[in-house]
């Protein structure tokens, strides 16, 4: 079964994936697995840009989101045309552009918002994990996406032959086993710098310990700034001590990332 592995750590956004995909199916006929894609309106493979915090404590990732593949996919079930979108043996979920008859139920089963209406063609398009490059023999052997990232960041293979550990699924809450498997996905973070009003300087070496849903221990560095990364959403409590000093945070919620700013210790 095909995999389409992420490493978001990895990825530097050069958005090759998603100009590769642009470029292998934009007025290319590749039939029986697609028609072709649209100049404009579509991206089969779309990189997003997931920017978080508030100035200067900001993080950006990229993340890559094809069509997942879903085991079970809820596109196939919405589906009124038998074999109208079917599951290869492989993994990969194609929609038949010779029975597709437009009628969008899929697009509205889809909760990564994956699959695309052609207005020009009355069907419903996505992508196809390079079907027509796999089937024919092309030697690389894997999607235009995961061929032009040139950092690694995207792995194509069998999941046999992959390393999974650590991997995870896109939105989890949809409850779907799907085929593209992502590493690193953003997790929230708190973050704040520390501070002496007296001194007028920040405070280097500050011990700041986290409790709540997790719990973790770091010092300030260099320029007394503090990172606590990887957390789940839930509630915490933030003690901040040093030279016999010491603040307290109660009840920080991680529903987004948070930035506590300048924080004065005295």
């Amino acid at each position: 079964m095909k995999i389409l592995m992420q490493d978001v750590k990895k990825c530097n956004g050069c958005y090759n994936c998603q100009i590769s995909c642009k470029d292998e199916h934009c007025s290319n006929d590749w039939m029986p697995y697609a028609k072709p894609q649209p100049i404009i309106g579509q991206f089969w493979g779309k990189l997003n840009d997931c920017i978080r915090g508030t100035v200067p404590k900001v993080k950006i990732s990229f993340v890559f989101v094809p069509c997942q593949h879903c085991e079970d996919a809820p596109c196939i079930a919405a589906c009124p045309v038998e074999g109208g979108i079917y599951q290869r043996p492989d993994g990969l979920v194609i929609i038949d552009p010779k029975k597709c008859t437009g009628c969008q139920n899929c697009i509205l089963a889809c909760p990564y918002g994956c699959i695309y209406y052609n207005a020009q063609l009355a069907l419903a398009q996505k992508c196809t994990g390079c079907a027509h490059l796999l089937d024919r023999g092309w030697p690389i052997k894997e999607p235009r996406c995961s061929d032009a990232c040139g950092v690694g960041a995207l792995i194509f293979g069998e999941d046999s032959e992959l390393n999974l550990s650590g991997t995870e699924t896109l939105n989890p809450e949809y409850g779907l086993t799907t085929r593209v498997k992502y590493k690193n996905l953003p997790k929230r973070f708190i973050a704040g710098t520390v501070y002496d009003p007296n001194a007028k300087r920040v405070v280097i070496g500050a011990n700041c310990t986290l409790s709540g849903d997790s719990s973790g221990n770091v010092t300030t560095n260099h320029f007394g700034d503090f990172w606590f990364e990887n957390l789940g959403i839930g509630t915490y409590s933030l003690k901040i001590e040093a030279n016999g000093k010491s603040k307290t945070f109660d009840s920080i919620s991680t529903e987004k990332d948070v930035n506590l700013g300048d924080i004065p210790l005295s």
